[in-house]
């Protein structure tokens, strides 16, 4: 069966767990929406503290490296704004305090939509479904439902100023049956390079761009998409 083409909304917050998330996920797909005049914020959970390969780099120096990445990914897809929670590498959990911080993110940036992983796991792609994912992707979902919608839910958030706010829908990645797509054909090339920038994650450059370019193939088959063509994929959750 065909997917269902996800239209873009006029606002959307991007919540993942580590930086490089969002590039190697869905970063085809925030380009073609901000071609299309979308406005993006990223709010990254962890500083990726426990991302990297090279061992004469002292683990002291990750967070703020993989900060620097996040953004110059984020320049290259046209997203100006990311937001880092701060949160440990590998150790991640579905916290009241994690709910509290993403509804804050939530309730500041006030989008249409969320767009965040999946807390389902994928056992046909386990990658995609590392703890933390699962982590950011539940805690995600409980402070969209019913968290940042709840005035009497967090408290000190109405004495911040961060009124309630209802978000309309939710976009998974990496959900193990998809609803909907993303044609990223014309956008792929973004997606690499923004790829590009967590060098402190890349060994081996050349071998993601094969990886990714299958992963986007198998997507657009998904889609039933002609051949040729790149997707990327998502599961649609309707929340308002």
């Amino acid at each position: 069966m065909s997917l269902t083409p996800l239209e873009p909304v006029k606002s959307v917050l991007v919540i993942t767990a580590h930086p490089d998330d969002v590039d190697f996920g869905i970063a085809g797909t925030i380009a073609a929406w901000r071609k299309q005049g979308t406005e993006i914020a990223y709010c990254i959970v962890t500083d990726g503290d426990a991302g990297g390969f090279d061992p004469s780099i002292a683990r002291s120096e990750i967070p703020a490296i993989r900060r620097r990445e996040q953004r110059a990914a984020a320049k290259v897809v046209g997203v100006d704004t990311v937001e880092f929670l701060g949160y440990h590498d590998g150790s991640l959990e579905v916290s009241m305090p994690l709910r509290h911080d993403i509804t804050a993110m939530i309730r500041q940036f006030r989008p249409e939509r969320v767009l965040c992983q999946s807390p389902t796991r994928n056992f046909a792609r386990i990658g995609s479904s590392h703890p933390d994912h699962l982590a950011a992707g539940e805690a995600a979902l409980c402070a969209v439902y019913p968290d940042a919608r709840n005035p009497f839910t967090h408290r000190d958030l109405l004495e911040q100023g961060l009124e309630a706010h209802t978000v309309l829908d939710v976009a998974l990645m990496a959900y193990p049956d998809p609803t909907h797509y993303v044609d990223v054909t014309d956008t792929f090339d973004a997606k690499l390079e923004a790829i590009e920038q967590h060098k402190s994650q890349l060994p081996d450059p050349e071998g993601m761009r094969t990886m990714v370019r299958g992963w986007l193939a198998m997507g657009a088959a998904t889609a039933g998409l002609a051949e040729g063509r790149l997707a990327e994929l998502f599961f649609l959750v309707k929340t308002a």
